[in-house]
Order: C-alpha cells, then structure tokens, then sequence
C-alpha cells in the first residue's frame, strides 16, 4: 500500500510505498523479519537488563504501538524531530516504508548502547552476522577462483567481475533473516538477469578520460569482497583513474559496510593467496596514493532518497564521471520507494542524479523501474515473486 505524499516529493502523482498491506512484502518485513531480528541480536549478546528491556520495548512498539521520538539526550534528536515531525505519533505502518526502516536501525543502536559512552559504546551488533560470512568455508574456494579469472580473455574477465559484483547483492544478512532458504542459486546467471545494461556501462566508462568514478557500496562480506574486486579492475585498467568508495558511517541494516568492514575484507583478501592477496595489496596501495577515496557521509544513514541529497554530497557525485550504486536499498533511494509502473523509465526517475549513474541491484523488494512491459508481465506470470526473492537482477544505466 502506499501514501500521497513526503516531504520534497519527486513525483507527487506516485505513492511511496507502505506496510500497511497485509499481504505485501513491506508488511512482512515490518511484522516479521523485524521481530526476528530484534530477537537474534538480544540473543547473539550478553546485553544488560536494561538494554534487553529496551529492546523488548521496541519489539512491542513496532508491533502494536506508534513511532516515538528518539531520547532528549541522544546526539541527533534535533535531526530526527525534524526528520520525523509527519510520522511521530502514527503506526509503523503507516509511515513510508523507506523513512520507518531506517528509523528502525537508529532506534536498534539506541536500544543496546552503541551511542552510549561505556562497555558497549560504538559496538556493531551485527558484527557476529558478518564475521561468520567472512569464515564461511565457501569463501575459500571463490577467493581461490580469481586465479583462474585471471587466465579468462579481457573482454569476459571484466564481465565475469560484473556479475560477481550484481550477485554479490544476494548476500544481504538482513534478507535472509527474514528468508526460509537462500536465493535460488540459478539466479547466478544471466538467465536473472531482468535488464543488462552491461555494454553500455563499459562503453560509458571506456568513453572517459581521467574518469572518476563514484562507488557508493551495499553490503559487508561477500558482497564487498566482489565489490572491491571489480573496483581493482577499474584501477588497473586505467577505466578509473580514481574510485571514491562510499561506506556508511556506522552499522546500518544489519549488513551493510562500514570502514571497519571494509578493513575486515581487505584482510580476508590478504589472508588468500594468489590473486586474492595481490588484490589486497593493490587496493591498499591505492588507498595510500589517494587513488582509492574512502568515504562516510552522515546522509548514507538518513531516512530519505537520494533527491535530498545535501550539497557537499551532491557536488561529490557531480564531479563523478560516473557513479555505481550498489543493492536495493541504493536502488530504492536512487529512483524513490515509489509505486513505479515497472515501465516507466529509468532515465527518467534518475535524470535528478547529478551524474551519470548505474545501478547493480538484486530485487529484493517491490521497486522496479525501466522493465519491458512484456518481460514484467511474463515474470509477474510466473508466480515466483521475482520483485522481492533476490532471485533476480538489474543492471541499468543512465549516461
């Protein structure tokens, strides 16, 4: 279901998306995979009473209560009231779904201490979900299959990277939390693969001269380590001359990639060995040369898309030969948490971006944008939920 109206609406004539369908994927993400997760954190650490209180009382507030403001005390309360002035008050459900998911994680760190100065304070409750994915056994086998990447010719080894980069975005901990099984494994071809514009992506990239080129990431672990791989492509190859890496600024829906994160995979990388380890010592190379920017801006962990983006940021972008989102949360705050006719275009919901912009997104909810009204009515066809089982894939750009 959706709502009218926000704040700077990018399309006043298109609903954001709700959770107050009972039938919807938003409504499942609200009263299902939200109790879970509150319960697998309370349970993954020996919290105090007061912060397994807390998050009791968060648990139950989502389920039957309205969205409270943050503490008087809590460093960015001014931020929020203002952020938070039409939603306070209401139900969850009733609050776009984009603003209440957000507000939730920030609510989430307020319960178990992370910004409060003691034992806990600045501690990534996610941190367990993470490292597990990094020690998984199966990361040994991908790490070792860049050597044999390598020997690929160029054309298919640059394509190869892609798609490990888009299905990397299955790996999202959030997701599976709320999921019975993992995403069907027959989506790691280009047979997901609802829209490619991979042709156009190089073509973009091979048309500039000292690019520049904007990463704003998605997920830790796996998803990073495909990421990061495909960025030492772009640096090695002079594609890039320059890549400005955007992370968020702290933990945010419980698997997305902070620089601690980052750290964590350049290390896994450096542990591997073969191509794996060069990668490593590469990109930390890159780093130290200023051709690797690192980035963390407050607005990664604001409640809103990208058409409010602030001024700093935006001039960032702009100054971007291009800029790659990751995921779908990325996807969403790219073309707005709206109800999208499937068709309507992507040039035209992104034509605000300030730079050229691609998006490599596995569907993990209900926006879509820029599909063949043929290919979406033969998915939609199918029954298989293809908007929201991360069983399939976009790669969509916009020069």
């Amino acid at each position: 279901m959706a709502s009218a109206s926000d704040s700077g609406s990018p399309a006043p004539g298109v609903p954001e998306l709700l959770s107050d369908d009972p039938g919807g994927f938003a409504w499942g993400v609200l009263y299902e995979r939200t109790p879970r997760l509150i319960a697998q954190v309370r349970d993954a650490h020996p919290y105090g009473p007061g912060q397994r209180r807390a998050l009791d009382s968060l648990a139950e507030e989502v389920a039957t209560g309205t969205v409270r403001p943050l503490g008087e005390h809590a460093h960015d309360r001014a931020a929020w009231d203002h952020w938070g002035a039409a939603y306070f008050g209401k139900r969850w459900a009733e609050v776009p779904f984009l603003w209440w998911e957000s507000y939730f994680y920030r609510r989430l760190l307020d319960a178990v201490g992370f910004f409060t100065h003691g034992p806990w304070y600045w501690v990534d409750p996610f941190t367990y979900l993470k490292d597990a994915e990094l020690r998984d056994a199966g990361m040994e086998s991908d790490l070792a299959a860049l050597d044999a990447l390598g020997r690929l010719p160029a054309g298919e080894q640059r394509q190869a990277k892609l798609r490990a980069s888009l299905w990397g975005n299955q790996a999202d901990l959030g997701f599976r939390i709320g999921a019975a099984d993992r995403p069907d494994e027959r989506a790691r071809t280009d047979d997901g693969i609802v829209v490619d514009d991979s042709a156009r992506l190089w073509a973009a990239l091979e048309a500039g001269t000292a690019n520049t080129v904007s990463v704003v990431a998605d997920n830790a672990g796996r998803e990073i380590v495909a990421d990061l791989v495909l960025v030492d492509h772009l640096l090695t190859t002079g594609l890039a001359a320059t890549v400005g890496l955007h992370l968020k600024p702290r933990p945010y829906y419980v698997s997305d990639a902070t620089t601690t994160d980052l750290v964590a995979c350049l290390r896994r990388l450096s542990a591997a060995s073969g191509e794996a380890a060069r990668i490593a010592d590469r990109l930390s190379e890159a780093i130290g040369a200023g051709r690797l920017v690192l980035h963390a801006h407050e607005f990664h962990c604001a409640p809103w898309s990208f058409h409010h983006l602030p001024t700093d940021l935006a001039e960032e972008f702009a100054a971007s030969s291009l800029t790659l989102l990751k995921g779908d949360l990325n996807y969403r705050r790219l073309v707005g948490d709206r109800a999208w006719p499937a068709s309507t275009p992507f040039a035209d919901v992104t034509a605000y971006f300030p730079s050229p912009v691609a998006a490599l997104r596995t569907l993990k909810s209900d926006v879509a944008a820029g599909i063949d009204p043929a290919t979406a009515a033969a998915l939609d066809a199918n029954g298989h939920g293809w908007r929201t089982s991360g069983t399939h894939g976009l790669v969509q750009v916009r020069v």
